[in-house]
Order: C-alpha cells, then sequence, then structure tokens
C-alpha cells in the first residue's frame, strides 16, 4: 500500500510538473510531458494497489528493484523527450529510454512471475514431504 501510494504522490508531481513546464512555455506543448504521469499511475500505483487490496504478495527485492527502476526509466525518458520537443529538436537517443525501460519492466514481471512459480513448487514440496511424515506417524 505505501509503494502504491509514493508512486501516485509521484504521478501527481509529474503533472504538475507537465502543466508548469507547459505554463512556460510559450503555447508550445508535448504529450509525452502531458502524459509523463501516465507511467507511475498505470505502471506503479495501479498495480500495487491491486496486490495491496488482493493482499498479494510483493515481487522479491531483485525483480522490484528492475521494475522500479523501468519505470523510472519510462517517466524519465517521457520527460526528457517533452522537453526536446517543446524545444523544438529531437535526438535519435531518446529511443534508449524506451527499450531500457520497458526491459527493466519485463525482466521484473518476468522475475516476479518466476518467483511465484519457485515458491509455489517449494511450498508443494514441503507440504508432500509433511503428508508423507503424517502418514509415517500413523503407521507406527
Amino acid at each position: 500500500m505505501k509503494t502504491g501510494l509514493v508512486y501516485l504522490c509521484i504521478s501527481l508531481l509529474c503533472a504538475w510538473f507537465g502543466a508548469m513546464y507547459e505554463q512556460f512555455s510559450h503555447g508550445v506543448f508535448s504529450y509525452y510531458m502531458i502524459y509523463s504521469f501516465a507511467f507511475p499511475l498505470a505502471g506503479g500505483a495501479l498495480p500495487f494497489f491491486l496486490l495491496s487490496f488482493r493482499g498479494g504478495r510483493t515481487p522479491g527485492r531483485l525483480p522490484l528493484h528492475f521494475y522500479h527502476s523501468g519505470v523510472a526509466t519510462l517517466t524519465v525518458g517521457s520527460i526528457f523527450q517533452g522537453v526536446l520537443e517543446i524545444y523544438g529538436t529531437t535526438n535519435p537517443l531518446t529511443r534508449v529510454y524506451w527499450i531500457v525501460g520497458w526491459s527493466f519492466v519485463l525482466c521484473g514481471i518476468v522475475g516476479f512471475v518466476i518467483g511465484r512459480r519457485r515458491k509455489f513448487a517449494v511450498s508443494k514440496k514441503k507440504e508432500k514431504a509433511a503428508d508423507a511424515s503424517r502418514h509415517e506417524n500413523r503407521e507406527v
């Protein structure tokens, strides 16, 4: 829940920053700047609030770091792309933000799924071992 609130605050900060930047940009605007708040909102606040309300476990440390880094990279890349568009220039290196950001998000999601499967398999093995020991105790 705490992580979802932090992402919600970050998305509000990004929305405020985009509005202020547009206010002082002499009528020039960029959709990348305006919608930069969507990455922390849809990629951060929404998933973590859903995990919190469903009572789900959060991912392990490494997948969580990858996921947070991906959302941060996408947010910063969107703001940077917006600044360049408002300034009136382009840079082909901005594609790196999108590639790295989505790669980190994907690594975080894959790590979370693999970690959940591994924990599920380990818990099933422990249940089988416990059932076997209970069965042995009954026979004795």
